[in-house]
Formats: structure tokens, sequence, C-alpha cells
């Protein structure tokens, strides 16, 4: 009886346990958020997404995948209904796209917002609102597949180009002047090395002259230094020359008007008087040459003129002579 009795309370216990296992999962795992369905509209491949799936706005959980399947009324277009939380913000400018899960192949519903209308997109069981599904990245490289192909070929072709055996030859030629070049300048720098060793006292040297050349300079702009003692002599030697200059100028400037106002007149009485010497030569000459006997018997007498007596009219006279 006691074995009985033992035997049922263990029973009615491990059924309770397991009734209470039981609801306390359903419990946990009944979702009680209150969603809002959307259709996302599809034209490109939907690969690893399932019923489900999460849904998320720009990385945050919002909803889940409530069903996949294609649209009757357009062929080829594929309705994605999902159902997404009261407080996502869905506005009439969020559209979705698919995201894949690492590298497990799992998709994922990836919805984001433009921001170009903030209007919020209302939608309801019996008017389910739609939003556009636009291309992941692998559909964005499929679609672009041939162009990045035909560029890998041209990279390829440029490549085998550079690895051709003329360019390798050139390539090698290349290496060796380098090492060519390398081997001189390790020659030049031990041909250097004594060189380098006299430097420092060159340097000392060179800050030796450098001190000498700033003591110099030093005693030359002091005020009672030689240099300066020397330019003054040059400037007072050149004041007296400037002075001396100016005495000159003023005797020059006094012969100069002495010759205008006192020698050029008597030159020019002087000329006046041998021009007209020179006419009575000129004159004196005239009669010699015309009339030899006047330097002997003196001058001709001049011919009567109008008035005078003996004077007679040149066709009076040519008469008497007919």
């Amino acid at each position: 009886m006691e074995n009985k009795a033992h035997a049922f309370w263990a029973g009615l216990f491990t059924v309770v346990l397991t009734v209470a296992i039981a609801l306390a999962a359903f419990l946990f795992n009944v979702d009680r958020a209150e969603r809002v369905p959307y259709d996302l509209i599809a034209r490109t491949n939907v690969t690893g997404l399932y019923a489900d799936a999460a849904v998320r706005f720009r990385g945050l959980d919002v909803g889940k995948v409530q069903s996949i399947k294609f649209d009757p009324s357009h062929p080829g277009q594929i309705v994605i209904r999902i159902n997404v939380d009261t407080h996502a913000p869905i506005t009439r400018s969020t559209f979705g796209s698919l995201g894949l899960q690492g590298v497990t192949g799992i998709a994922f519903i990836q919805l984001d917002d433009t921001g170009r209308d903030p209007t919020p997109l209302p939608s309801s069981l019996h008017q389910v609102a739609q939003l556009p599904m636009r291309p992941g990245l692998l559909d964005q490289l499929q679609q672009r597949g041939d162009v990045l192909l035909r560029k890998l070929e041209k990279v390829t072709d440029s490549v085998n180009d550079m690895l051709s055996p003329e360019m390798v030859d050139q390539l090698h030629d290349t290496a060796a002047s380098i090492q060519q070049a390398a081997s001189g300048v390790a020659t030049l720098t031990r041909q250097l090395a004594p060189v380098t060793g006299k430097l420092p006292g060159t340097i000392d040297q060179l800050n030796h002259t450098l001190a000498s050349t700033n003591q110099m300079v030093t005693n030359l702009n002091r005020p009672d230094g030689a240099l300066q003692t020397n330019l003054n002599k040059v400037g007072k030697a050149a004041q007296q020359a400037g002075d001396a200059l100016a005495e000159m100028n003023g005797s020059l400037q006094d012969l100069s008007a002495r010759v205008g106002y006192d020698t050029l007149p008597r030159v020019n009485s002087l000329s006046e008087d041998v021009r007209t010497a020179a006419r009575s030569i000129d004159r004196a000459a005239d009669t010699f040459s015309n009339n030899p006997r006047s330097v002997l018997f003196g001058a001709p007498r001049q011919a009567p003129g109008p008035g005078e007596t003996g004077f007679a009219w040149p066709a009076a006279q040519t008469r008497a002579a007919h």
C-alpha cells in the first residue's frame, strides 16, 4: 500500500513538473509585442531569407519575417510580409534590403531611411502598406560583375605585359644599375672618410675665422675706430675739394663775364677795321690792274657829270663822231 502511494505521488509530481516547464517555456517564448504588417516588394534574389528571419532597422531588431511568396499579379516579383514593431520609425522614404549574417549565409531584412519624406507610413491587416526592396551588396556585385570582370581582365593583361620577358630583362638591368650605384656610393663614402675626419678641425678654424671677422667688424663699427676716422678725413677732404671747385666755378664765371662784355666787343671792332682795310686794298688792287700808270701819274680825272663843264650826253658824242 505504501509503495503504491509513493509511486502515485512521484508520478503526479513528474506530471506537474512537466506541465510547469511547458507552461514556462510557452510564456517565455510568446511574443507579446504589438506589431504592424508591411509588404516588401522585391524584384531581386532573396537567397538565404526564410520565414521568422530577423527584421532590423539600422541594426536594431524591430520585427520578424512572416512569409515569402510570389506576387500573382506581377510574375517574377516577390512579396515579403514582415511584422514590424509599432514604435519603429517607418516613413514613406523607408526601404528594405537583404543583409547577410557573417559567413553563415543566413539572410535578414535590413530597413533604412533616406530621410527625404519623414511622413509616417500607416499600415494595418486590412490595408497593408508596401515598401520598396533595394538590391543588396551581393545583387550589386552580380549586376556589376561584367564590368568588374572586364576591369579584372585589363588588370591581368597589364600585369602580363609587366611580367613579359622584355620587361623582366629591363627590371634586371635596372636592379643591376641600382646595385652599381650603391657600390659607387659605398666607395665614395670610404674615400670621403679621411675628409670627414678633417671636418672637425676645419670647422674649428672656420669658427676662429668667423670670430676674428666679427671682432674686425666690431672694431670698424666703433665711432672712434680707424675706419670712422679715415672716413671723416675723406669727408673733410671732399668738402675742401667742393669749396675749391666752387671758387673755381666763380672765377670761371667772372672770366666768362669779362670775355663777354670786354674782350668780345674789342675783337669785333678789330674785325671791322680789318674788313675795311681789306676792302681798301681790294680797291687799290683793282685800280692798279685797270690803270697801272696811275701809280706814277696818279689817278685819272673822272669824266664830268651832268651839269658840270664839259659834260656831253653819250648820244650827242656818238653823232658828233659820225
